[in-house]
């Protein structure tokens, strides 16, 4: 009896052990979540005083400029020195990645609302209007038109709440509504205008509120059927082009890149009854493949006999192939029967893009030295753990993450760089893909142009990246303070990009947030790419569609959802370029909507600072194309093309 009582005594005594320790742990937690809270917070704080120092740091510049500027009686630059913007790090933007399969965009049906005639043309002219909506083809703008669904709200209702995540674009057709901004007053809108456009392009917050001053009808359409829009019509149309190509037996044998770069050169150009297309006897340079309609063939044996007709063609066929290899007397002449669409190449952008396309892409083979020197590295680092680091101070904070300076207990003089990112944030904002992304790409990256990421960590709140240190500072950083730089430094730094840009693009990796925000140097003062959270492996002549990169250096085809490739890097380093040589990029509005705007305006409307040369602008221009095949960069020779430029 005493032996069961003194075990039922033992078994209390642990139960109440256990007990006491459950709660022990559970305060523990508390004060780690307290902990945690409070670092969030004084990570808010510095980030707040970052921003602060910079605005200082930046006036400070100014004035020392000014002061300058005054003492040599220069009156005219103290006044542009003055308008100068304050330089801030700009935050990248990413969408959440595109649920829509471009395999299966046939497939999706969308949904389309009964109109008056007078609603669909109201809604037209309203989307013709529109400073970004304008810029969409026309075939799209009628889509959206028919997909966009009736709504009405009483007087006195929101339609848009300031700070509130908005996913939907309206157009009004009866009533007033007005824009407040912070309680104030901005406008007020009546009939046949749109107003929301910036939340069909990416999850974003509201930046004003919009109130109806009377009864309202409102037609609208969200994110989702929007983009559906906007993908379907250009996969379709790509893919359309793409077969034609495939069907000419003299283009059959380039690889499916170059036929994609072909693909999105195509001009349509239409004809009417009768029109002719070619004349015999004119030398031509142009190629034609039917994409709808027929096209009559005669031919002329001399100039008193009549035409007669040879043959007809219809979608599919195609005619002026020799035109592509040199100079051609056309030998017939190709008459249009009834309407008749073609779609059309000239010599001189077939030879740019085609040239070479025919050597095959000699990728750089590391050899066995390298090789063996990345797998010792490789089992060296796979034996480590967090717990062999020291601590040496915090080098720099993000948006969600900061990087430590740490280095080994063992190995003193060997340092590296530890980024710490937050899961919860990770998860909060969707970003789960592009960290994957990042991580399999910079350990794929052995460039001395890109940092390393030696090894990836994880605990149950934080996620680790073991990078190369590079302490040099931020190239932002050293804009910022000289204000821009001259030609010599500018090449230097944008030949290093371009290495960097040339061994990710032979993957058929893009970046796709090129910046200086974006770039470091190394104790020699070498640059490299860092972040490549945006970046991805879409394979040689293939597309992505997801919104991502820093409005500034957005290139127009991700803005207008036409899918991007490798060249949209090609635009930024244009971006880029203008920005070292002049201290700010080129295209710059008060909202991210007006900087897309701008940017779709294109390069030839900005006026150009005196202090960016003439070879430097026609680079610029060159690299800032609207259409990406024309890109300097994109074109045969790849970045060799900008290497050699002078």
């Amino acid at each position: 009896m005493a032996t069961v009582s003194k075990c039922t005594g033992t078994l209390r005594d642990l139960q109440l052990a256990l007990q006491l320790k459950i709660e022990e742990l559970r305060q523990r937690d508390a004060l780690i979540d307290e902990l945690e809270l409070e670092l969030d917070t004084k990570d808010d704080l510095i980030r707040q005083l970052q921003i602060e120092l910079d605005r200082y740091r930046s006036s400070s510049q100014q004035a020392l400029s000014s002061q300058e500027t005054a003492n040599t009686g220069a009156a005219v630059q103290t006044a542009f020195a003055s308008d100068e913007p304050l330089r801030i790090k700009r935050q990248a933007i990413s969408a959440e990645p595109s649920g829509l399969d471009p395999a299966k965009l046939t497939d999706v049906t969308l949904t389309s609302y009964l109109k008056t005639k007078e609603s669909g043309e109201l809604i037209q002219k309203a989307l013709m209007n529109n400073d970004f909506m304008k810029h969409l083809e026309h075939g799209q703008i009628l889509t959206i038109m028919d997909c966009m669904y009736p709504t009405t709200l009483s007087k006195g209702c929101c339609v848009i709440q300031e700070g509130d995540d908005g996913s939907t674009v309206y157009v009004l057709e009866e009533g007033m509504v007005e824009v407040t901004k912070q309680g104030k007053t901005l406008c007020t809108i009546g009939p046949g205008k749109v107003f929301g456009e910036l939340a069909i392009l990416y999850n974003c917050t509201r930046t004003a509120s919009v109130t109806a001053l009377t009864d309202i009808k409102l037609w609208a359409i969200d994110r989702q059927n929007f983009q559906t829009i906007m993908m379907r019509s250009g996969v379709i149309k790509h893919s359309q082009y793409m077969d034609f190509l495939r069907s000419i037996p003299s283009f059959q044998s380039l690889p499916e890149d170059g036929l994609s770069k072909l693909a999105d050169v195509l001009e349509e150009t239409h004809y009417g009854d009768s029109d002719y297309i070619i004349r015999q006897g004119a030398t031509g340079d142009t190629f034609f493949i039917i994409s709808e309609g027929q096209v009559k063939v005669s031919q002329q044996n001399s100039p008193s006999d009549e035409q007669v007709t040879v043959t007809t063609l219809s979608k599919g066929d195609w005619f002026g192939e020799q035109a592509l290899k040199g100079e051609d007397v056309r030998t017939a002449s190709y008459t249009a029967v009834g309407d008749v669409t073609c779609l059309v190449i000239d010599r001189e952008s077939f030879k740019q893009l085609i040239g070479g396309l025919d050597e095959v892409k000699k990728k750089q083979c590391e050899n066995n030295e390298v090789k063996e020197k990345l797998q010792a590295e490789a089992d060296f680092f796979s034996s480590v753990s967090l717990n062999d680091f020291n601590t040496i101070c915090t080098l720099g904070m993000g948006g969600f993450s900061r990087v430590e300076l740490v280095q080994l207990k063992n190995e003193t003089n060997r340092s590296f760089a530890l980024k710490v990112l937050k899961k919860r944030h990770i998860v909060d904002t969707s970003q789960q893909g592009h960290i994957l992304s990042e991580r399999h790409i910079m350990m794929e990256a052995h460039s001395p142009f890109i940092v390393r990421l030696y090894r990836t960590f994880k605990d149950s709140k934080f996620l680790y990246m073991l990078l190369e240190a590079c302490l040099g500072g931020e190239l932002w950083t050293l804009l910022r303070d000289k204000g821009s730089f001259d030609d010599s430094t500018t090449r230097f730094y944008t030949g290093c990009v371009i290495e960097a840009l040339a061994f990710l693009h032979t993957r058929g990796i893009i970046y796709r947030d090129l910046k200086p925000e974006n770039i470091i140097l190394d104790n020699r003062g070498y640059a490299k790419l860092v972040d490549f959270g945006f970046a991805k492996k879409v394979g040689l002549g293939k597309k992505t569609w997801t919104f991502c990169g820093t409005p500034e250096y957005v290139a127009p085809e991700i803005i207008l959802n036409k899918g991007h490739d490798s060249s949209a890097d090609c635009w930024s380093l244009g971006i880029l370029i203008f920005e070292l040589l002049s201290g700010s990029p080129p295209f710059s509005g008060s909202d991210p909507m007006m900087t897309y705007n701008i940017i779709l305006r294109g390069i030839d409307m900005i006026e150009f600072p005196k202090k960016i040369t003439k070879s430097a602008a026609t680079l610029i221009k060159r690299l800032c194309r609207d259409n990406p095949s024309e890109r300097i960069g994109n074109q045969k020779n790849g970045v060799k093309d900008i290497q050699k430029h002078k």
